[in-house]
């Protein structure tokens, strides 16, 4: 058996799913329907994905494939120290935990955003 895959959607990858994104939906079909694949929807880059495009948040919510993270005290501590809440959110559920020890990749249709940040990135705008 191989690794577990976990992937985390930004706010970015959100809105593209929502409106039809080929690899933003193919990561959605794995993380529900095969073994290992893993798919994060951090709490407040779905708001920010429904203010970019209304309805996101209701759709991603409701797939069974899509875990949302909550905003708990280490999240939130770790967000009140970040320009933009969405970018935090993210790239702190993308970190080592117990559960993720190599952390989880970003899946993003903005690549730009995340230069220089300590987060593996996957381009969803190819």
């Amino acid at each position: 058996m191989s690794e577990a895959m976990h992937i985390v959607f930004d706010d970015t990858a959100m809105a593209a799913a929502g409106q039809g994104n080929l690899l933003a939906s193919q990561l959605i079909h794995r993380a529900h329907s095969e073994p290992g694949w893993f798919l994060y929807a951090p709490a407040c880059a779905l708001v920010e994905a429904d203010r970019a495009r209304p309805g996101t948040a209701e759709h991603l919510a409701a797939l069974p494939g899509v875990t949302v993270l909550d905003l708990d005290l280490p999240a939130a501590l770790a967000v009140a120290r970040q320009e933009t809440w969405a970018a935090a959110h993210t790239a702190y559920a993308a970190q080592p935990t117990v559960d993720r020890p190599d952390g989880a990749i970003v899946a993003t249709t903005a690549p730009y955003r995340w230069h220089g940040q300590p987060v593996r990135v996957l381009d969803l705008s190819v």
